[in-house]
């Protein structure tokens, strides 16, 4: 173990060997937290504590494979019997072995969100309430957000301030809603993802004995990404590190980013409060990013008020300073940073992959795109659907899954006539109505059928009983077959490949190789090093399954291609060369988040995790006019730029904008939309220019043009003056020319 420590920093080896009380290891972005919990864990096997009294929790099933790994090569197989994984996988496997003590069985379903979503929809059409007041998803995330902070429909009823808040949005139904929601999953026998926090706390609250056994089973707790914990996390953990009060946790505060997911900073800032006798360790070598990069991440986050101080540090090359892209328009910016990743690629001999472009929203993805594809830039969007939200895929999961739970009413719904077997919405609406009247579960109310009168023809009662045979068929091989073998019985015999082959176009064939890969999975799953193929069943494949968020992502690395996502899909990867865009007031940060300290604070914590992702060097770009609304509007650059400190930033630009924008900002620190002037919206005028399409949204240098009277041109300049926006434009006959576009009714001449 010597020999392994001399590889840690003196900082990390006192971590390491840290065993006995509560410690706080506040780790800066690529300071080797990873490599410290992992050694941590290995230190404690070799000193001879048992592996199943060590439970370490994180946020993702990739993190906790990848330790398991590193904890195997150091320290053997012991690794194999960990309690370690995600939050929720670790919670559902104590709910699963005490789920009698409160009110459900050991093979209860676990919902993900469009599970819900479709119950949410179903309560909302039952109780005759307006759609389109009663959105599915706001519900949803108001009852998500009730539950992480551990608010029972009863708790969420009595809590004045959210009911006054329903009211002023015209939904003083939510209660009622959630309170019919956790019935329905009650007697389906299921949980949704929250459920998992919140029924373990219920579950340690309401049995101190069963709390006890896991405090004395769990004599060491290690956490990662602590200050991306919420109420229900922080409470179970406390509670279990209770009794041997060794905890460790390991966190950056400066990397707390997920506040709509309901993670608290203050849980992190806090630590020394909870845990008073604890001992403290800096992590503060960055063995990422240049010196550059990281004095500019520091710079930046000094000015967050809400931290534990840290001074981070680089060992590594000085670096460049950090590029500013001025760009007139989001087209122009799309333009520009798709011809510096050009100039990157050729001039630096760098893979597409060692590049990526960040942005703050989902939306901005588009004028990237469209840049990208006119230079021939291969490209990747990273965090898109789920393999397992595919169509196909979860119907065939949900065959296996009412096979494993009859009372899962979702999966019933969603695959009784899938393939088709003429069990239509008729039919279905006259089942849910007699299960509802009688508290019973669509299952329990198929298997009456035949002494129960539903209201329906023979010729579809017979299907109905066909339907049940087949279940019944596959319910009889859930504990006999292994995963695979059971698996592969269901899409044969369900139809569900009969289905699909029968689709010959090249989207039908995508999906037959998705059930493909759907097996090959299971199949992979069952040969991991920790089972025994022959002795893993479908129930605890599909466990695993139902336990995978969004969190964990494939390597965003497939191919030679740039990456683009969002600064939050951003966190825990790395590149060499990052592209942070759309750096104005109101977008980044956003116009919500300015209004308070709190938000504001988050943001910018956010642009940190986008600056320090970069390990060679990092551009970040704004646009001083943007379309919004079907408006062009101007902007002023981020705040964020000013708080980089001038040093570590290489380009004029950014001096100059820095200090025009300088006053506004200070003006109203929070007050971002009186940074934000309306411009009026350009209207095209149709010319007579066959097989061209008229875009004038879609003017910036470089773009070609047809004016009706000076005939066509290539726009050389565009520049602000008041409230309009004018371009310099070289026509071919005519010469230069400076024209309002307002008045200019330009068509855009896109390439052939």
């Amino acid at each position: 173990m010597e020999n392994i420590l001399a590889d840690l920093s003196p900082v990390q080896q006192e971590a390491v060997k840290h065993i006995d009380g509560p410690s706080l290891i506040i780790a800066g972005a690529g300071s080797g937290k990873t490599r410290v919990l992992t050694y941590k864990i290995a230190h404690l096997l070799m000193n001879n504590v048992s592996p199943k009294s060590i439970l370490a929790l994180t946020f993702t099933n990739k993190a906790a494979n990848e330790m398991r790994e590193r904890i195997t090569r150091v320290a053997g197989k012991q690794a194999n019997r960990l309690w370690m994984g995600t939050f929720h996988s670790i919670f559902a496997r104590i709910l699963r072995t005490e789920a009698e003590a409160i009110g459900f069985t050991s093979n209860f379903t676990i919902y993900d969100t469009t599970d819900s979503l479709s119950i949410i929809r179903s309560i909302i059409k039952e109780m005759n309430l307006n759609d389109k007041v009663y959105k599915d998803k706001e519900v949803y995330g108001r009852i998500s957000m009730a539950k992480n902070y551990l608010m029972t429909p009863a708790a969420y009823t009595s809590n004045v301030q959210l009911t006054n808040e329903d009211m002023q949005l015209h939904r003083p139904k939510v209660s009622g809603i959630y309170q019919r929601y956790v019935m329905k999953c009650r007697n389906a026998n299921a949980m949704d993802f929250d459920d998992l926090l919140l029924y373990t706390n219920i579950l340690f609250r309401d049995h101190p004995d069963i709390l006890n056994k896991y405090q004395r089973g769990f004599k060491y707790i290690l956490v990662d990404e602590y200050q991306d914990t919420n109420v229900a996390q922080y409470l179970i953990v406390k509670r279990l590190a209770e009794l041997s009060n060794n905890i460790t946790v390991v966190g950056d505060d400066a990397q707390s980013i997920y506040s709509f997911r309901g993670a608290r900073i203050e849980n992190i800032l806090n630590f020394r409060r909870d845990y008073p006798n604890y001992a403290e360790y800096k992590l503060e070598q960055n063995y990422r990013s240049t010196q550059t990069i990281v004095n500019a991440a520091n710079s930046l986050i000094a000015k967050n008020k809400k931290q534990l101080k840290k001074t981070c540090f680089s060992e590594g090359a000085k670096g460049e300073k950090i590029d500013v892209i001025k760009a007139f328009t989001d087209q122009e910016e799309g333009q520009l940073v798709a011809s510096a990743i050009v100039d990157i690629v050729y001039g630096r001999q760098v893979n597409y992959s060692d590049i990526a472009i960040f942005y703050r929203t989902n939306a901005q993805s588009r004028i990237f795109e469209d840049a990208l594809r006119r230079r021939n830039i291969p490209y990747r969007i990273y965090g898109g659907i789920s393999f397992y939200q595919r169509a196909e895929i979860k119907d065939a999961l949900a065959y296996m899954r009412l096979a494993v739970n009859p009372q899962d009413d979702e999966s019933l719904k969603r695959i009784i006539n899938y393939p088709a077997r003429g069990i239509g919405n008729t039919t279905m609406d006259k089942i849910q109505t007699y299960a509802a009247d009688n508290t019973l579960s669509l299952w329990e109310s198929i298997n009456r059928l035949s002494s129960i009168y539903i209201g329906v023809k023979d010729a579809t009662a017979r299907k109905i009983i066909e339907f049940k045979e087949l279940i019944e068929s596959f319910i009889m091989q859930v504990h006999t077959e292994n995963a695979y073998t059971f698996a592969l019985n269901v899409i044969k015999q369900s139809g569900i490949m009969t289905e699909l082959k029968a689709n010959k176009t090249p989207e039908g064939i995508s999906r037959i190789d998705n059930i493909e890969e759907l097996l090959n999975g299971i199949k992979e799953y069952t040969k991991s090093p920790e089972r025994r193929e022959e002795g893993v069943m479908i129930t605890e494949y599909l466990q695993n399954v139902s336990l995978i968020t969004d969190l964990d992502k494939d390597s965003p690395k497939d191919g030679n291609r740039v990456i683009l996502m969002t600064v939050h899909s951003a966190k825990g990867l790395e590149f060499d060369y990052v592209y942070v865009a759309g750096m104005e007031e109101g977008l980044f940060p956003g116009s919500n988040s300015i209004q308070s300290e709190h938000s504001l604070e988050e943001e910018r914590r956010l642009f940190y995790v986008a600056l320090t992702r970069a390990a060679v060097k990092a551009t970040v770009s704004f646009a001083q006019t943007r379309y919004r609304w079907g408006s062009l509007t101007s902007s002023v650059p981020s705040r964020f730029l000013r708080d980089i400190d001038e040093e570590y930033l290489s380009s004029s630009v950014a001096s100059d904008i820095l200090r025009a924008n300088s006053d506004l900002i200070h003006r109203n620190q929070t007050n971002a939309p009186n940074n934000i002037r309306r411009l009026k919206p350009i209207n095209p005028e149709k010319t007579n220019v066959p097989e061209k399409t008229v875009d004038t949204s879609g003017i910036f240098p470089g773009a070609e043009v047809e004016h009706a009277r000076f005939g066509r041109g290539r726009v050389e300049e565009l520049e602000l003056e008041g409230n309009d926006v004018r371009a310099k434009i070289k026509f071919y006959n005519a010469g230069a020319k400076t024209l309002i576009l307002r008045f200019a009714n330009l068509t855009v001449i896109k390439p052939d």
